[in-house]
């Protein structure tokens, strides 16, 4: 089968793309064996100084740590949403579980770097919750890859899954120790929604959360990753780093948070706990 290429040069708005991703509701596709070959692009993309500093206050970055390893991933967004919603995806926007996610930086990024972001669709796994599809992520600056990720997401509650088993690829039998407690606000969602285009209804208010049976709005799963990332990572920028991380329990807000982690010269095994530190958000290793 061909690839089909499709360049994205404008962004749409929160209301285009809200309406699009509820368009694909009527989703019912029987086994899927394979996912489409399609790739999708914003061919040109700067990073923007303004924006980073917004970014980093909100997830507790320093200037001095540079592009923080894990800003790239909003570069991606407009794509991720536009997959989603778009014929070459099998199933509904609305529903899908952002479950795992892995980070290779090959080069550091610096703010005015001018990129080209490309998504591609992955690979299907089996999971006992349903099936779990992957989306190939890079960002290239000329000819050169300077950064890749694989974005897994699990559509909950079907029956007839593809592919070989999903299996943690995160080790979890070290000790960890307490390294830090961090709070986050009600409005949480709303801002980190501002700031990186997500702006699903789980993420903005006990209200529009409720729609989706939530008690009350949860932060976005990237926004605590970031949180402790700013904890973990080197006070200087990095040339090359890597990182997995898995999704566990939702964070509510207003709520409070605990960051346990064994950590070693070279990077850290971390989770990021509820504030009594007994039931996990996520789980991540990094290296660098």
């Amino acid at each position: 089968m061909k690839m089909k290429t499709i360049e994205i040069t404008e962004t749409p708005s929160l209301a285009a793309t809200f309406f699009r991703a509820l368009g694909t509701g009527g989703k019912r596709p029987g086994p899927v064996k394979a996912l489409p070959k399609v790739e999708l692009a914003l061919p040109r993309v700067v990073l923007d100084a303004q924006h980073m500093a917004r970014y980093a206050e909100l997830c507790g970055f320093q200037a001095t740590q540079g592009v923080p390893l894990i800003y790239p991933q909003l570069l991606t967004f407009p794509l991720v949403s536009a997959y989603v919603s778009s014929p070459e995806c099998p199933w509904p926007a609305m529903g899908t579980v952002h479950l795992a996610n892995s980070i290779t930086q090959h080069q550091a990024l610096r703010a005015g770097d001018e990129v080209r972001v490309e998504l591609g669709a992955g690979d299907l796994f089996a999971h006992d919750k349903g099936q779990v599809f992957t989306l190939k992520l890079r960002v290239l600056r000329g000819d050169v890859l300077v950064w890749s990720a694989t974005q897994s997401l699990l559509r909950v509650g079907v029956k007839q899954t593809s592919g070989p088993p999903y299996v943690s690829q995160i080790a979890s039998d070290l000790p960890m120790s307490l390294q830090a407690e961090f709070s986050a606000g009600a409005n949480l969602g709303r801002r980190y929604g501002a700031l990186s285009g997500d702006r699903n209804p789980i993420h903005l208010s006990a209200v529009t959360a409720r729609l989706f049976g939530f008690k009350r709005a949860i932060a976005h799963g990237m926004w605590t990753n970031a949180r402790a990332l700013s904890c973990l990572l080197p006070s200087e920028p990095l040339d090359q780093a890597s990182l997995a991380v898995e999704f566990k329990t939702p964070l509510f807000l207003p709520g409070r948070a605990t960051l346990w982690s064994a950590r070693s010269s070279r990077g850290a095994l971390f989770e990021v706990r509820d504030a009594k530190g007994q039931r996990p958000h996520l789980r991540g290793q990094l290296s660098y």
